[in-house]
């Protein structure tokens, strides 16, 4: 495909969906369907990407219930061994015996990966999520 010439592409809705959409648009007064779908797929693109390698940025939610063992420095120990990916981390108690983490991450989707599999190997974990984007572009800035 030539760089900067549109790409014509006809786009099957079912109908429940085509009404929400409409809908929608309705409400937050856009009235350009084409760029909408643009926006659809950069968030999807985005959203995804991440997957295949290279960078990422974003945030890994970690709910854990710190009454087991020793989850807090077992957690925190982790965190030291990623500083490479790490930005900043911020710990919240939910109740009396769970807490969430989370925790900003920006650099190699390796790196994040490994991260986010040993996090989820902790016992007392409960939830590990990556909210991750890429870049639309192909390398890091």
């Amino acid at each position: 495909m030539q760089e900067n010439k549109p790409l014509r592409v006809g786009v099957y809705l079912p109908s429940e969906l085509a009404e929400k959409l409409h809908e929608l648009m309705k409400e937050l007064e856009i009235d350009n369907f084409s760029r909408i779908v643009q926006e659809a797929l950069r968030l999807y693109i985005s959203e995804h990407a991440w997957r295949t390698g290279g960078f990422a940025t974003g945030v890994v939610v970690v709910l854990y219930d710190h009454e087991i063992g020793h989850v807090d420095e077992e957690l925190t120990d982790i965190q030291h061994g990623f500083l490479d990916v790490i930005s900043a981390s911020i710990h919240i108690h939910l109740d009396e015996r769970n807490c969430m983490l989370v925790i900003v991450v920006k650099g190699s989707v390796d790196s994040i990966k490994q991260f986010v599999g040993r996090l989820e190997r902790v016992r007392g974990v409960k939830l590990v999520r990556p909210f991750l984007v890429s870049s639309l572009e192909t390398t890091s800035k």
